[in-house]
């Protein structure tokens, strides 16, 4: 079956979903595509910041009533030499929330589908061709002609490797490896910064009925093995300061799995003419934490509205440029920041100073999870009053 569309959407993640959503209520006539089948699990911490549940939210997904959702009211950061410092999170609104990615991106394609937005999964992506006043994409359901294609098809975008061969696979600037376990009592978020994991850390992430996501994420080094990280993973949980949080009674399920996490953003990257890359295929992952689907979101609605507004042969500066404004700014900070992080030292006295005193604690945890912009505070042109106020998500639900 062939088809000509305005915008077609390659990954239905929820980028690619969010890309769908916006066009669909842009007026733009969009197609969404995914080779995988929903509901589909996408390993990930599935940790959700203030930023994320407000653009889930707003593309009208309740993901508060999934049955793998959990609200997160309190944060435990874990110094190398095991201090141990809390942070409240507020009460008007979620600031943090885990649920399982299986559940998350399913709700936000159902909610695209019922916006009406024509979602073809099982449907993959085999050859592009752009040329003239268009690109030409051939699916496994036929050929589609849009006038643009938004990539959202992840770190290994198949879209990006059409385009600019032969570019080398992207092995991701952090490796993680993630486990979800029974029998966790704790319904507090942890992460550990231990010592050799730094500048990553590790995790336990709650869920609902005492499960919990276990993981850590390491920068990717040359020469590292994933013999050499799977051997970490086993030793890690062999630990008493991950055992301890665990508690007696936790049991794995099934196996751990491991994943790249791109973040080596560039704005040369964003675009290849009428293609415009958004989320992970564009490598706007937080550096500091690995946290990418607010950054996948926002780009997808900043891609849309470029396509939609203005002449089509600036399309791609325009998208650049928005990115830039929103997010590339935030993104270079934090990679600074990553290096404080690199040391015993910096790690232990990041956390001494989250601790110090209760408006520390409190507004750390509002700065950590993207309550407002990382950057803020460098960036005049984004000051408005009451810049550092604001609630979280879903506070009809509390």
């Amino acid at each position: 079956m062939s088809a000509a569309v305005d915008v077609l959407v390659v990954g239905a993640g929820p980028a690619g979903a969010a890309a769908g959503l916006a066009a669909r209520r842009r007026g733009l006539d969009v197609l969404v595509v995914d080779k995988a089948a929903f509901p589909r699990d996408k390993t990930c911490g599935d940790g959700l910041t203030t930023a994320a549940l407000r653009l889930i939210e707003h593309l009208g997904v309740d993901i508060t009533a999934l049955p793998g959702y959990m609200a997160v009211r309190e944060t435990v950061l874990v110094a190398p030499d095991g201090r141990r410092v809390s942070l409240p999170l507020g009460t008007d609104g979620d600031y943090a929330a885990v649920v399982p990615r299986v559940e998350l991106d399913a709700a936000i394609v159902d909610t695209a589908r019922r916006a009406g937005v024509e979602v073809r999964d099982g449907v993959g992506v085999t050859a592009i061709d752009t040329n003239g006043d268009g690109v030409t994409a051939t699916t496994g359901d036929g050929a589609v002609r849009a006038r643009f294609v938004v990539a959202a098809d992840g770190h290994y975008s198949f879209v990006r490797r059409c385009l600019r061969p032969p570019a080398p696979p992207e092995l991701g600037t952090w490796h993680a490896f993630r486990q979800y376990f029974t029998g966790v009592d704790d319904p507090r978020l942890y992460v550990l910064f231990e010592a050799d994991l730094l500048p990553g850390y590790a995790w336990v992430f709650p869920l609902p009925d005492g499960r919990a996501n276990v993981g850590f994420g390491v920068l990717r080094r040359p020469g590292t093995t994933g013999k050499e990280l799977n051997a970490r993973w086993r030793e890690l949980l062999t630990r008493s300061s991950v055992r301890t949080i665990l508690g007696p009674g936790a049991e794995p399920e099934a196996t751990h799995r491991a994943w790249p996490i791109p973040a080596s953003f560039e704005y040369d990257a964003l675009d290849d003419g009428r293609v415009l890359y958004v989320g992970d295929a564009a490598n706007v992952v937080d550096p500091l934490t690995g946290e990418g689907i607010a950054q996948a979101i926002e780009t997808a609605t900043i891609a849309v509205d470029a396509i939609a507004t203005g002449e089509p042969e600036t399309v791609g500066e325009r998208y650049r440029e928005r990115v830039r404004r929103a997010l590339g700014r935030d993104l270079r900070f934090a990679a600074a920041l990553q290096r404080v992080l690199r040391s015993r030292r910096g790690a232990a006295l990041a956390v001494r100073t989250a601790g110090l005193t209760p408006w520390t604690r409190r507004n750390f945890a509002r700065w950590m999870f993207e309550v407002y912009p990382r950057a803020l505070l460098l960036t005049p042109d984004r000051w408005r009053r009451g810049m550092f106020a604001g609630t979280g998500a879903y506070r009809r639900s509390l």
